[in-house]
């Protein structure tokens, strides 16, 4: 067992842990559910977090690895989401939804980035994302929507 340190979604969690349990499995532990197993491979984009504000695929990172650091999942972004989820649902892009955590925090970590992409950066950056539904272009739409709204 190894004590970790990591502030997730703003509060500070002091842990022990088993030196091979993985990010994607300590916060699922800590009732952030919308982080999801998918692939296990790190391919689909459904387990992200932000760490430090940066990206990261959870089921490939070890938790030790997140100690000292923060972690966000969408249960602590909700009011930073909610300002454009709303544009991709109206573009029919989250017919089954279980693809939409890992588009939504790749977005936040998008616009953060980048306040006004181009179409082909909203791909760039959202290309580790895998939807089987409906496949991209609802998303970017959607992404596009918002982006055109915050300009009038």
């Amino acid at each position: 067992m190894i004590e970790i340190k990591i502030k997730l979604n703003g509060k500070m969690i002091t842990e022990q842990i088993d030196p091979d349990l993985l990010l994607i499995d300590f916060v699922r532990n800590h009732n952030c559910y919308s982080v999801k197993r998918g692939c296990e491979t790190s391919n689909c984009g459904l387990c992200t977090v932000l760490m430090d504000d940066t990206p990261v695929l959870s089921c490939s990172m070890l938790a030790a690895r997140a100690d000292g650091h923060e972690v966000k999942t969408l249960e602590g972004l909700q009011e930073e989401a909610s300002s454009f989820v709303g544009f991709i649902a109206d573009q029919g892009a989250d017919q089954c939804g279980f693809c939409n955590p890992g588009f939504v925090m790749n977005t936040i970590a998008l616009l953060r980035e980048n306040p006004d992409p181009t179409d082909d950066e909203i791909r760039a950056f959202l290309a580790g994302n895998l939807c089987r539904c409906s496949g991209y272009e609802g998303q970017l739409r959607g992404i596009r929507a918002y982006l055109d709204s915050r300009k009038q």
